[in-house]
């Protein structure tokens, strides 16, 4: 955007600009339009579609986009058979894949997000008829030979540059997992196999998340307000983990995790189907072919990983199991035996107890106005990169209270969009999430980049009469959380859609978003917004502080949590074990977690993680690790340092997956990191005063 065009933006967005009632601070754009209520203006001339989409004005419209993909998908297919091997057949897959994509990705989150259910349904549709297409191009000979002749030919692959090279590759890699190389029968069967996942995967996500219920009379009275009640039973669909109550916790756990006979089949039958689907295309286990390309590239160094984090927190793990067990007796002599369903609760209120880290103390300091304000600044410190808050037309958006974000570089122009959906409304799922609606790309055809666009999901309060949108700590470090997912799509310009932004490796893909969670705890970050939204006054160093230390109260039992879930993660996606899967819980919970298993019990049945995560839950210990040594190695002395924020563009963001994940790292690093340094850095990060070295400088 030139200085001109940047100067009328400010001038048009002028209106904007608000006062914090008697405080002289004055919002940006940004910050008074998510501190506000959109104001719509009504155009009945004007009848967009969906992100602009034409066709996308109506639920019909998604057959009418449908059609028009795959119209556009044989054409692509047809010029991938005639065209002579070179750069120009991976341009012609990335093309083929981002026509579908563009329909598909879209349609996947309008299928959950959207408020009316013919939209939901009319989107469903879509996936499935798109997703049939997919599986039969991943199994189409004729299109997989014209990439093989390709690969095959020493002497083009030698042209190749190394984007381009990977890009063959992974499309390869699909056609191989997908069992091309296989006979017609046993293609076949690797096709059914495929079929059938997708149905078994479904039945269990929903399964996962269904309540359970039982009768009333079954539990005491007096504890029936603390459970949704429906006729003569009561449903249970959480795990009141919070709650101050011993026996409402373990009643909750108890009923919720009750073991689900089809619930069970089904999980049984998705772990079979997978390993047989594995081994059908020539791998030894579901987690051998899941990991292929990720930085830990196998389940033995995964394994290798978590065994040695357990090691090293051996100790620390047992102290915090004593700390808890203490308090329980504390709380309840009677009942001071220390069950899975008290670790929550009392690492809550060991922490509480510590630091008085009340959520209530922190929000006024953190209206969502603030917190954006503050991502803008992070944001042109760090990059040149600006959020500017864009009017959506009528009919961009699938609800009114969904505000649009262009993303600006101060010499690039435009680098995309973000909408963000950020407020709870009805039927809408709860977890934070981020969608790529559209990939970044380079096109051969126009010559222009494709600019991506992406969707942030958060369920946050709305802004009262008296008071904007306030953030609990949690809740501000979710938002920094999801939108380093954001800035990753936007600032990954890479050629290929294939490989864009967030599509990457799954153990490199959380790095950007959990460095955030950094950004977002660090005093010299914190003060350059955080101030109260009545008074303007800044949030005190020493609660920022406390925060910080808080953290570290039970983090060791809490990372031995998250190794126990990866571990059994891992243990389903081997070799078969010839026991049912409460019986592989019951023995890793023993050896990698420490808490008594609860019998009649099946935590497995509410891993949802299963599904999108099969045999890579490690991930997010993995990703913490890489975001811990870059922040302490490049960030630490100066989070807001615009040569390192460039640095770290240039290493990791800008290639998506691109390039090898561990690659990036020793990039960004300047050396190779080992196992033993991933567990050394998760393990440092419990020791006292990791993050106040603003608190240090000033002793």
């Amino acid at each position: 955007m030139s200085a001109c065009r940047r100067m009328l933006y400010l001038v048009k967005h002028r209106s904007l600009l608000t006062h914090v009632r008697r405080n002289l601070t004055t919002w940006s754009p940004v910050g008074a339009a998510f501190n506000a209520r959109p104001h719509r203006k009504l155009d009945l001339f004007q009848k967009n579609g969906l992100f602009g989409v034409p066709e996308l004005s109506c639920p019909a419209g998604f057959q009418v986009a449908t059609e028009k993909a795959l119209k556009n998908t044989e054409h692509l297919v047809e010029k991938a058979y005639s065209s002579s091997p070179g750069v120009q057949t991976v341009q012609c897959f990335d093309q083929l894949s981002d026509e579908l994509c563009k329909v598909a990705d879209l349609a996947d989150f309008i299928k959950v997000a959207h408020p009316d259910p013919a939209f939901r349904e009319a989107a469903e549709k879509t996936c499935i008829e798109i997703g049939t297409v997919v599986e039969k191009l991943n199994t189409n000979v004729e299109l997989c030979k014209s990439l093989k002749n390709l690969l095959d030919n020493p002497d083009i692959v030698a042209q190749l540059d190394s984007d381009t090279r990977r890009v063959a590759d992974l499309f390869m890699f699909d056609f191989e997992i997908s069992g091309i190389h296989l006979d017609d029968t046993l293609r076949k069967e690797a096709v059914a196999l495929h079929v059938k996942l997708l149905d078994l995967n479904n039945e269990f996500l929903v399964g996962s998340h269904m309540p359970n219920r039982i009768a009333r009379s079954a539990i005491p009275e007096h504890l029936h307000l603390h459970f949704a009640t429906e006729g003569s039973f009561i449903q249970i669909g959480g795990l009141h983990a919070d709650s101050p109550n011993d026996l409402v916790r373990e009643i909750a756990y108890r009923i919720y995790l009750y073991p689900n006979t089809e619930l069970m089949g089904c999980l049984e039958e998705l772990l079979t189907c997978r390993y047989k689907l594995a081994t059908l295309v020539g791998y030894e286990s579901y987690g051998h072919r899941a990991l292929k390309g990720t930085m830990a590239k196998t389940p033995e160094t995964v394994m290798s990983f978590l065994q040695l984090l357990t090691d090293k927190l051996s100790d620390r793990t047992a102290k915090d199991f004593k700390m808890m067990r203490d308090m329980k007796k504390k709380l309840s002599p009677r009942h001071s035996e220390l069950m899975p369903w008290d670790h929550p609760y009392l690492s809550g209120v060991l922490r509480a107890e510590r630091y008085n880290i009340e959520p209530s103390l922190y929000s006024p300091y953190l209206s969502l106005g603030s917190c954006m304000e503050g991502l803008n600044n992070l944001f042109s410190q760090l990059y040149g990169v600006s959020l500017m808050s864009e009017q959506p037309r009528a009919g961009e958006v699938w609800s009114e209270d969904v505000r649009k974000l262009a993303v600006v570089h101060e010499t690039e122009g435009l680098l995309g969009y973000i909408y963000c959906d950020f407020f709870h409304r009805q039927d809408k799922p709860h977890q934070d999430c981020h969608f790529t609606i559209r990939g970044g790309r380079q096109c051969q055809e126009t010559g222009q980049y494709q600019l991506p666009v992406v969707v942030l999901m958060l369920s946050l309060p709305h802004p009262t009469k008296g008071a904007p949108t306030l953030l609990t700590p949690g809740m501000m470090e979710n938002l920094f959380h999801e939108m380093g997912h954001a800035m990753h799509s936007m600032l990954g310009r890479t050629r290929y859609q294939h490989v864009t932004g967030t599509r990457c490796a799954t153990d490199f893909a959380e790095v950007p978003s959990i460095l955030m969670e950094y950004f977002a705890t660090d005093y010299r970050v914190i003060s350059q917004f955080a101030r109260h939204y009545e008074t303007g006054q800044p949030l005190p160093e020493s609660m920022v502080a406390r925060l910080c230390e808080s953290k570290k109260v039970c983090g060791a039992a809490d990372t031995q949590l998250q190794i126990f879930y990866a571990v059994l993660d891992q243990i389903y996606h081997s070799k078969p074990q010839n026991r049912s899967t409460t019986e592989i819980l019951k023995d890793m919970q023993q050896k990698f977690y420490g808490l008594p298993y609860t019998p009649n019990t099946a935590w497995q049945l509410r891993f949802s993680h299963l599904i999108g995560y099969g045999a890579k839950y490690y991930s997010y210990l993995m990703s913490r690790a890489v975001a811990s040594m870059v922040w302490k190695q490049c960030f630490i002395e100066d989070p807001l340092n615009r040569e390192m924020g460039e640095r770290y563009r240039r290493e990791m963001l800008a290639h998506g997956g691109a390039k090898e994940p561990m690659l990036m790292v020793e990039g960004m690093l300047q050396r190779r990191p080992t196992i033993e340094d991933f567990v050394d850095a998760l393990v440092s990060e419990l020791n006292p005063n990791f993050e106040t070295f603003i608190m240090d400088s000033e002793s």
